[in-house]
């Protein structure tokens, strides 16, 4: 697994041991990400701050701040995948670009003052057996992590329906290989 464009561009991603994540394919991420650098909705990751939940080895945050967005919090309850996001900040140089949480999605609490800013995008990469997504959009919303009109990627299986979540507008769906990426816009 690569960082496929941007500063970083070429560089390995490490993915934790194991199979308490399913790194997002290479294939799904260019396109998640050629959707946010072409689309006319998109406000871009020039200077972004991001959240990666569901982070697993954090690769969507990595290709992210590789794109140019300022800041990313991982948020990742696995031990292993956190080791995993330690090491690739490390290997990036990217300490005072980003921080782990180690909070469940489902139950992230209101954003702490130590987090900044509210967060303008958000990638969510949950596990494709549970149904995740809806929860954790409640848990950004409520709790401040998220700004007004916030833009979320939430990446599921193919099997899976898009997330119909009220208070969201869906402003794109793709296929990907066995993943569905909706493109969700919080609505104000």
């Amino acid at each position: 697994m690569r960082i496929i464009s941007g500063q970083f561009k070429g560089r390995a991603i490490r993915a934790p041991e194991g199979r308490a994540t399913r790194p997002t394919s290479d294939r799904t991420r260019e396109a998640m990400f050629n959707v946010l650098a072409h689309a006319d909705w998109s406000p871009g990751l020039a200077d972004a701050r991001i959240m990666d939940v569901f982070a697993g080895s954090g690769a969507l945050g990595f290709e992210a701040l590789s794109r140019g967005a300022a800041f990313c919090l991982f948020v990742e309850t696995d031990s292993a995948a956190r080791g995993a996001i330690r090491d690739n900040i490390e290997t990036f140089n990217v300490f005072g670009r980003t921080r782990i949480h180690r909070r469940s999605a489902m139950d992230l609490g209101p954003k702490p003052a130590a987090a900044g800013d509210p967060f303008s995008i958000v990638f969510m990469d949950p596990p494709y057996e549970y149904d995740l997504t809806t929860g954790a959009l409640r848990q950004l919303a409520q709790g401040g992590w998220i700004t007004r009109d916030a833009l979320v990627i939430a990446e599921t299986s193919s099997d899976t329906p898009a997330p119909d979540t009220p208070g969201w507008d869906k402003l794109d769906e793709r296929l990907s290989s066995s993943a569905r990426l909706t493109f969700l816009r919080r609505l104000p």
